[in-house]
């Protein structure tokens, strides 16, 4: 027998009453002697008929016997306590910040190394997944201390609530998917004024997240693609990967098929670095590839395959290496990796501990690309 909520969430999705199906599935997920699921009865096979395709919780597919709590926390992020004080961990200074502009207004975390002494040094904005906050992205992947090592300036711009319930970055709209409008126009503001405010190398500003995050993030290398030296992409889906929330929902589950080149012609070809869990079952890993393509962007490319094994877990890599021998397209597959960043900290949600270092993987990748 399904929890109350869970039958009331795929009756309102099937009534289309998707933000209501959310409300439903939060309380679900609330802590309470009578709340949540009992994840040694409560399982669902792959092959069942009793969850709608459109299911916000994408618990149709994926292996059979998954537990329905393991994907709806894979949604809406593990509830294992942070620290939510990453600054003690880099030595630097870890700065509240707020960007307005016609599209809005959005708070960022902003973390100064403590070797910054007014020479330009590079950048790295890092977009968080849907439930979490800046602070707990930076506390999960430590990009703090990578930038410390490196002498970077990290900035995490923050979703609210009143954009998003679950703070999403709304990657799947159209609206917010093009250039100077909508949350392309408020992230790009932010890295503006970073570099108007701070020492910054501009040919070395990156741009990089996770799910909701790094859908945001390839939509920020598509749309500004001389802005953004490289861009990073965790577990997340191409530029124009769906035209709503109901389109969203579908890419997540089967892949963006229907990923679009925002870029324009002639525009520059971004580099990207791309992560995604072989195990992910709330965005399918077949979104990695559309990325992968679309930041090819038909350019001739040699691929070069790497299989190793690093912090517990296997990997596939491929390199995308162009005529000068650049690589403009990594390409990081996790064995057994979940929906969650490879190598990151149990102080953060939608982290693995296992697995190699994405933070240090992708920073590496971003410090060897510049715009010339």
């Amino acid at each position: 027998m399904l929890p109350a909520d869970l039958r009331e969430a795929t009756r309102l999705t099937r009534a289309g009453r998707l933000i209501e199906a959310t409300a439903a599935i939060q309380r679900l997920l609330s802590p309470g002697p009578d709340r949540g699921l009992d994840e040694k009865t409560v399982t669902i096979e792959a092959q069942t008929d009793e969850v709608p395709a459109d299911a916000p919780t994408l618990v149709k597919g994926g292996s059979a016997g998954s537990s329905i709590l393991e994907r709806l926390r894979g949604l809406f992020g593990r509830r294992h306590p942070t620290s939510r004080d990453p600054v003690k961990e880099g030595g630097g200074q870890y700065l509240s910040r707020e960007f307005r502009d016609a599209a809005g207004c959005r708070p960022y975390k902003l973390y100064i190394p403590s070797g910054y002494h007014g020479r330009a040094v590079p950048l790295v904005i890092m977009l968080h997944g849907c439930t979490q906050s800046a602070d707990d992205f930076a506390a999960g992947t430590r990009m703090n201390l990578a930038g410390e090592e490196h002498t970077c300036i990290i900035a995490y711009p923050e979703q609210v609530r009143s954009a998003n319930v679950q703070k999403c970055w709304n990657w799947f709209n159209e609206g917010d998917q093009r250039g100077e409008a909508g949350e392309p126009s408020l992230i790009a503001g932010i890295t503006r004024e970073v570099i108007r405010d701070h020492a910054i190398d501009a040919r070395r500003v990156y741009v990089a997240g996770l799910s909701a995050g790094g859908a945001a993030a390839a939509i920020m290398a598509a749309s500004h693609p001389g802005l953004y030296a490289a861009f990073g992409v965790h577990s997340g889906l191409a530029c124009g990967a769906a035209r709503d929330l109901h389109s969203g929902l579908a890419a997540m589950r089967m892949g963006g098929v229907g990923a679009r080149k925002h870029f324009d012609p002639g525009a520059r070809v971004v580099p990207a670095i791309v992560f995604h869990g072989d195990r992910d079952t709330v965005v399918n890993p077949l979104n990695a590839d559309h990325v992968v393509t679309q930041a090819a962007a038909d350019t001739p490319l040699t691929i070069r395959t790497e299989n190793g094994h690093s912090g517990g877990r296997g990997y596939n890599r491929k390199l995308f290496i162009d005529g000068s021998g650049q690589t403009m397209v990594e390409q990081w597959t996790i064995h057994g990796g979940v929906h969650a960043w490879s190598g990151g900290s149990s102080n953060g949600t939608y982290t693995d501990p296992l697995g190699p270092d994405a933070t240090r993987e992708m920073l590496r990748f971003f410090l060897e690309h510049q715009i010339r």
